[in-house]
């Protein structure tokens, strides 16, 4: 039993609607491995519980009161870095899922979203890797797009350190959304090569993690030929 517990996405659900809290607790029931360790209204409930839960992943709404989500991803990432955060909104304006990605986050998908992106956004989050609903990359992709032709005059990618051709490749994969394990396979190389040249990006961009690679490689045409 005890094994089987060490198996298991532990998942805080943050947002201060109980009806919609009461609807995702449901649906995460369904899955063997996931339990829902607590539920939180407000912001600073989470922190309280942390204190009381381990916890794998946080479904955090962005607007939470007390303090709201990406206030809440800001000081989750200086005190519990290990804790893998997607986000929930109901807002699919770029302004929104750039800050919290900004502040650390993993993943952000919208409320009206269906079970199945829900339970993959989990997993893959816990896993590490960034994870959109297909509308918030469309959004992603057309903010960072304008503000692509906006800086341009500005050479930002001068500033840049080199990237060599392989890592551009695996960076360029990292962007359209494919794990580890299919950028392995892609690209003929180990799981362990895909993590070195992964790692060798984080670094030269200084990113904290995938979502934050995505942003910085198509605000700076880092992936034009």
């Amino acid at each position: 039993e005890k094994a089987k517990k060490n198996n298991m996405i532990r998942i805080l659900i943050a947002d201060d609607h109980k009806m919609f809290v009461d609807g995702i607790d449901s649906i995460l029931k369904n899955e063997e491995d996931f339990e829902v360790v607590d539920r939180c209204y407000d912001g600073p409930a989470i922190f309280k519980s942390l204190g009381r839960h381990e916890v794998d992943v946080i479904l955090l709404d962005v607007n939470l009161p007390g303090m709201n989500g990406i206030e809440v991803t800001e000081r989750m990432v200086k005190e519990k870095p290990e804790v893998k955060i997607l986000a929930l909104s109901m807002y699919n304006e770029e302004s929104f899922v750039s800050e919290i990605l900004k502040k650390g986050a993993l993943g952000y998908i919208l409320k009206n979203t269906g079970r199945t992106v829900l339970v993959t956004g989990i997993r893959t989050v816990f896993s590490g890797e960034s994870y959109f609903s297909k509308d918030v990359t469309e959004t992603i992709m057309s903010g960072l797009m304008k503000k692509q032709k906006m800086t341009t005059s500005l050479k930002k990618n001068l500033h840049l350190p080199k990237i060599s051709r392989r890592e551009k490749e695996v960076l360029a994969l990292i962007v359209k959304e494919f794990t580890t394990q299919e950028i392995a396979e892609k690209l003929y190389i180990s799981l362990k090569t895909v993590e070195s040249h992964r790692s060798s990006l984080l670094s030269k961009l200084n990113a904290r993690n995938s979502a934050g690679l995505v942003r910085i490689a198509l605000e700076n045409n880092l992936l034009d030929s």
